[in-house]
């Protein structure tokens, strides 16, 4: 049993918890993005035993009738241990989900895996001519260019403003520059993109300002929110437009909750509306 906080952002502990939160959104018209909490292993067993659960989410997934897919970090797959690792261990977790007609988001950690993390999605969705995603972040100066370097990838690309405490000389600071931008690479994306644009916020301008971008270029896109977070809002949009939900599961969730919370202070406060509804 999860305490009352935790139960909010997360669907229990096991597999099952999990799809069976997403069953219950499918019949709110959500799909669900499942993510099996563990990240920034040091030890292949971890490693192993992650990407074995992924290998089985994915074949459960496979045998139900729910709209689904999976979505994994890159420091849960081995990064830590070696880019070796982590490409080995996303490889075979991408060849068993295209076994199954399957989706793998990759999400996207802090700037010190940006590289690696482009590198393996852009060779396995050319690889699987699709089937694939990644995340990008716009409070990183450098997720301009890497947004055009993707513009002939096939496969999705999800667009959120980023949560990690990046270096200033990196990365942008300011909330309006960040928003901004998100703004631009949105424009962006939906006039140059054909696989599909994934909106990854949960605030409404940035929402409506994709929500615009749609109805003047036509591109497919998707809105992803965080489970707990804007839930009627997840209900509102789903009446109109493709909405999934990032489900995480599992038992780590309490250093899941100490590093988001850690890692920069406008995620506690993040948090916090979250809790309060606002």
């Amino acid at each position: 049993m999860l305490p009352p906080i935790a139960n909010r952002f997360v669907a229990g502990e096991s597999p099952a918890t999990a799809l069976e939160h997403v069953r219950r959104l499918n019949e709110r018209d959500i799909a669900g993005i499942v993510n099996l909490l563990g990240e920034h292993y040091d030890d292949r067993e971890s490693v192993r035993a992650d990407a074995a659960e992924y290998r089985a989410l994915v074949r459960d997934i496979a045998a139900s009738d729910l709209e689904a897919c999976i979505s994994v970090k890159p420091s849960q797959l081995g990064l830590d241990l070696g880019e070796d690792v982590f490409r080995e261990t996303l490889a075979d977790i991408v060849d068993a989900a295209a076994a199954e007609d399957v989706f793998v988001w990759i999400d996207m950690e802090d700037h010190t895996t940006t590289d690696a993390t482009l590198d393996a999605f852009e060779e396995l969705a050319r690889e699987h001519e699709g089937g694939v995603g990644v995340c990008v972040q716009a409070n990183l100066e450098r997720t301009r260019e890497d947004v055009e370097r993707l513009a002939d990838v096939p496969g999705k690309v999800r667009f959120v403003k980023g949560a990690y405490d990046e270096p200033a000389d990196i990365a942008y600071r300011d909330g309006d520059r960040i928003d901004r931008e998100y703004e631009s690479l949105l424009e962006y994306a939906f006039e140059r993109y054909d696989g599909g644009v994934a909106v990854g916020s949960h605030d409404p301008a940035m929402i409506e300002h994709a929500i615009d971008c749609h109805e003047r270029y036509g591109t497919d896109f998707e809105i992803q929110m965080l489970m707990g977070v804007r839930e009627d809002a997840q209900d509102d949009l789903a009446a109109e437009y493709p909405v999934s939900q990032y489900v995480p599961y599992g038992n780590r969730w309490k250093s899941y909750f100490y590093r988001r919370l850690t890692e920069r202070t406008g995620n506690v406060r993040f948090a916090l509306r979250a809790l309060l509804d606002r």
